[in-house]
């Protein structure tokens, strides 16, 4: 696997027609929610963004299907408003052809912040850990991951600057967080890792 590697394949149903995300140079882009089933039955709703102009031939109506192939994509907010991490998927393909939900990302990349060990509620064990990929540009996105079990254990030994090559999904998970004294719910987008290797090995 080459350095820096962001690829992502969704397979799934627009969750809401599509918004205006932004506007950059002249063309505006759309956010379109994407909803993906995993095996378990759980949904993921996930934020897509593609060019006005490349949706003009699809339609985008609620409960569609949509497959994209694309990149996961983020940045800062400092607006104040909303998520700090806003984490999104840049389709650079985009297709309607009914089948079954998928869910596959391939990345490559640095790890850039140490790894952190802990157990949930429920006693399991997980692993925070962030990884940078850097883009054309001197752009570099940062993908916070999550491993369970024995690969959190295993995630928990590396260092940072350490070159990795992992395979998952991108997942949403819904959280509340105290916001003035009121309990608000927000909704965090991370990377469930399903296997991982040292970046030499995988070439």
């Amino acid at each position: 696997m080459e350095p820096n590697k962001n690829k992502i394949l969704l397979r799934g149903r627009l969750a809401a027609p599509p918004a205006l995300s932004h506007v950059n140079h002249g063309v505006e882009y759309l956010m379109l929610p994407l909803t993906v089933c995993r095996l378990s039955g759980v949904e993921d709703t996930l934020h897509v963004i593609a060019p006005r102009d490349r949706l003009e031939a699809f339609s985008l109506d609620t409960g569609v299907p949509l497959t994209v192939r694309g990149e996961v994509r983020t940045f800062n907010n400092r607006s104040g408003v909303g998520r700090r991490l806003v984490v999104s998927v840049f389709a650079k393909e985009l297709s309607q052809e009914e089948g079954e939900d998928e869910n596959r990302l391939e990345l490559s990349g640095t790890l850039c912040k140490a790894p952190a060990l802990r157990a949930t509620p429920l006693g399991r064990t997980i692993c925070d850990m962030i990884l940078a990929i850097n883009r054309r540009y001197g752009r570099a996105d940062y993908l916070p991951c999550i491993a369970w079990g024995s690969l959190a254990h295993h995630c928990a030994a590396l260092e940072v600057g350490d070159q990795l090559a992992l395979e998952g999904r991108l997942q949403s998970r819904i959280y509340t967080k105290e916001v003035d004294g009121q309990m608000v719910e927000r909704t965090a987008f991370e990377v469930s890792v399903m296997s991982l290797s040292d970046l030499e090995e995988a070439t």
